[in-house]
């Protein structure tokens, strides 16, 4: 009876603890608040230029979510409409991803057949001065803001990269439709390049596919999967790209902040080129996306992995919409961090990048140089010189010895694909 009496009265002990700290953080809490209350209308009394309630109210709820870290941010009405024609395939912009880094816009990726790829502009690039405008200070939903604008309209960036003085570059802002997947035939090898990942990559690709196998009656030797400066996309289509190659198994896996919150993404069987030797290309510029490809493909050594070390962006970010009480058609939303992604083999790539199996340095990589079969695309990015595009979509040009000579990676994987075949000839021979 005494122990009875003792347990109850340390669980009542403990649950007064509780109350006293959930009491206490509350407080906190509203202690925090208020200081959010003050200073909100000091700044909307003294400010040294008139701000409206919702101006002050946006910037603070991007301001909490931006500090957490580069990849969540705001989306106001303007920015919910863009992303929703991101995902389609069709958007304004430069043509770049772009994160934060000791303040300023850092380049993940020029996005090919963009203006800001034809600018020149390179990945690990920064960008510290929007027309006048200084960057430094400035969270990365305002940059966005400054480098977003209407078709035509010229705006002037300046560039820092390594070993250079400064440099100014302006870019003419266009509009685009994207077709993420473009195809090639290179002695009797499949060329496969996906420039980023939208709503149309998977049956871009088993178009592109089956495109190849028509043209060379399938005879074709293997394929090059090139994810080269591809910045990323949608999860499901880097999962469904997978799945194109794969026979069995785990594609990636997602985990939250609960440890019980691990979502698995596995194959289906049915691997569309039937085992035939599969390269892919990466390199600093490949991120999010492209990195769940190579890193599954790698792992179930179904590919080899051939060029640079990829990004790093191993983080998975979920898009929460929000309604605004007085408005039944306005939508915002947010971009929130809510998970980390895992190869299959359980490593995280986040900050660290998947580590190609052959290491290859660059040489020069111009994808401006590929013949375009479709209208320029990618994400962030724009491009004119296409409208035809959906009529030159069935005319593959075999690559041209120059390019090869140029773009080292390439060359490389073409040459270890024949090599594979030979040996594989080699094999059944004996």
């Amino acid at each position: 009876m005494k122990k009875f009496i003792f347990s109850f009265l340390f669980l009542a002990f403990l649950a007064t603890i509780n109350q006293t700290y959930a009491a206490s953080k509350n407080k906190e809490t509203y202690e925090y608040l208020d200081l959010f209350g003050q200073i909100f209308d000091r700044v909307k009394s003294k400010y040294v230029d008139e701000v409206t309630d919702e101006e002050l109210i946006e910037k603070a709820i991007d301001g909490m979510l931006t500090g957490l870290d580069p990849h969540s941010g705001y989306m106001d009405e303007d920015v919910w409409e863009e992303m929703q024609m991101d995902t389609r395939g069709k958007f304004g912009g430069l043509g770049i991803e772009i994160t934060m880094e000791e303040g300023f816009v850092k380049v993940i990726s020029p996005i090919e057949d963009t203006p800001a790829y034809k600018a020149g502009i390179l990945a690990g690039d920064f960008i510290i001065k929007i027309d006048n405008t200084p960057v430094f200070g400035l969270t990365i939903s305002e940059a966005v803001d400054l480098m977003r604008g209407d078709k035509g309209e010229p705006i002037t960036i300046t560039i820092s990269r390594d070993n250079k003085e400064p440099f100014e570059v302006e870019i003419i802002r266009d509009i685009i439709k994207i077709q993420s997947v473009k195809y090639e035939i290179i002695n009797n090898v499949g060329y496969l390049r996906i420039t980023s990942f939208t709503e149309q990559t998977e049956s871009g690709l088993i178009k592109s596919i089956k495109k190849i196998k028509e043209k060379l009656n399938n005879k074709q030797i293997g394929f090059i999967l090139d994810v080269r400066s591809n910045p990323g996309g949608l999860l499901t289509q880097s999962v469904k790209v997978s799945d194109i190659f794969l026979e069995r198994g785990e594609i990636v896996s997602t985990r939250g902040r609960d440890k019980s919150d691990i979502d698995r993404y596995r194959a289906k069987k049915g691997d569309m080129i039937n085992g035939q030797p599969l390269i892919v290309l990466i390199n600093g510029g490949s991120a999010s996306a492209s990195e769940i490809v190579a890193g599954a493909l790698q792992d179930h050594k179904r590919a080899v992995i051939v060029g640079t070390k990829s990004f790093g962006k191993g983080s998975v970010q979920t898009i929460i919409p929000f309604r605004k009480s007085n408005s039944k058609l306005s939508t915002t939303g947010i971009r929130l961090t809510t998970a980390r992604y895992y190869t299959p083999s359980g490593e995280s790539i986040q900050g660290k990048g998947i580590e190609p199996d052959i290491i290859i340095e660059q040489g020069i990589f111009e994808s401006k140089e590929f013949d375009r079969l479709s209208e320029a695309d990618l994400k962030d990015s724009l491009d004119n010189e296409n409208k035809n595009s959906e009529d030159k979509e069935d005319k593959p040009k075999n690559i041209n010895q120059d390019r090869l000579d140029k773009d080292y990676q390439l060359a490389r994987a073409i040459d270890l694909i024949h090599g594979i075949n030979i040996y594989q000839q080699t094999l059944l021979d004996k």
